[in-house]
């Protein structure tokens, strides 16, 4: 163990690609490479031995997946694990978004040689993101999963105005988040919830379909000028801004990227603002950067109700730490609490 280093284990099954993210990873200043694994049962018994500041975990490997390994680590030793996918295989993304959900802290795509298109932009991105998730504090996930319990929250500022929209805007960490919310509201929640989930290109439909496995709503992506239903959940498509028309038609834009980001929670928020106003939910959940902090503050504005999600239970408090500190959210909460708000919100005469 290198005390002054961040100390990494990667677990993948085959040889080459393991050679080369060692290479890699062994390449930052910061980063230093104790021990690698060739199947998550070899990584349950390292970290049995010894603990890592973070693991880099394949999703498909022989005798024990990565979802398997992650729930185990978690409920015996948990450290920060970021999941590492190649192939986009409907198997490989299921298995990345229920290791999430055992408790998971990010996902990246993983280079698997020197000639992988984007090869540098997915190196830089493995190394940032394993250095800023060696950071995130984690917690022990218990062997049995216990029901929280919501407790109502304190009733929103009164308005002429029902509630027509919700607005979800997430990054780093944010599918468990959104499907601990998601999982929270009955099937006939009455309005349309929207959501800008800042994703790898690739993953976007295996999110959709573990929402749809794991909640009670139809979750579908976003099309342009169809009309947003309730009880429903719509994902901004890879690539399109999404926002609302007048009339509650959703909108998509392939207008230029803001802050580098397509699509934006920024654009998402704005546009509710500017359609329905006091007449909307904005929540901003856990990721890094400053995406949406801003247009939140013009939904709280507008008179919406605006939800930011705690510093205690967000993997990166970027995002909702930056609306905070523009005085943007009318609610700071846990995401059990969120729940516990748009049910109040949305069913309050």
């Amino acid at each position: 163990m290198n005390a002054n280093k961040i100390n990494v284990l990667v677990v993948e099954d085959s040889p080459v690609v393991q050679m080369l993210l060692k290479h890699l990873l062994d390449s930052d200043p910061r980063l230093h490479v104790i021990g690698t694994a060739n199947n998550g049962q070899e990584a349950v018994d390292f970290v049995a031995g010894q603990k890592p500041d973070v693991i880099l975990m394949d999703v498909h490997m022989p005798k024990m997946d990565g979802y398997e390994a992650t729930r185990r680590i978690m409920e015996t030793q948990p450290v920060p694990i970021v999941i590492s996918s190649a192939t986009m295989t409907n198997q490989e993304v299921g298995v990345t978004f229920h290791a999430l959900e055992a408790g998971a802290v990010a996902f990246i795509e993983k280079p698997v040689g020197l000639n992988t298109p984007g090869f540098d932009r997915m190196m830089q991105n493995l190394l940032e993101t394993v250095k800023l998730m060696a950071e995130v504090k984690v917690v022990k996930r218990w062997a049995r999963a216990r029901r929280t319990e919501v407790r109502p929250v304190a009733e929103p500022p009164r308005r002429a105005e029902a509630i027509q929209v919700v607005a979800i805007g997430a990054s780093t960490g944010g599918p468990p988040v959104i499907q601990t919310i998601l999982k929270g509201l009955p099937r006939d929640y009455p309005v349309p919830i929207l959501v800008v989930q800042h994703i790898a290109s690739g993953f976007l439909g295996g999110m959709v379909d573990w929402l749809r496995e794991t909640t009670s709503f139809p979750v579908h992506l976003g099309s342009h000028g169809a009309t947003a239903l309730p009880g429903t959940v719509y994902l901004a498509p890879d690539g399109f801004h999404m926002g609302l028309l007048p009339g509650g038609r959703i909108l998509l834009s392939k207008d230029e990227p803001e802050s580098g980001i397509r699509p934006a929670v920024s654009f998402l928020f704005r546009s509710i603002a500017n359609t329905s106003g006091a007449r909307a939910v904005g929540v901003l959940l856990t990721g890094m950067g400053r995406d949406g902090a801003d247009e939140l503050k013009l939904l709280k504005d507008k008179g919406a109700v605006t939800i930011a999600q705690d510093a205690e239970t967000s993997v990166i408090h970027g995002m909702p730490g930056e609306a905070i500190r523009l005085g943007a959210a009318l609610y700071t909460l846990p995401p059990e609490q969120i729940v516990a708000l748009l049910l109040t919100v949305v069913n309050r005469k």
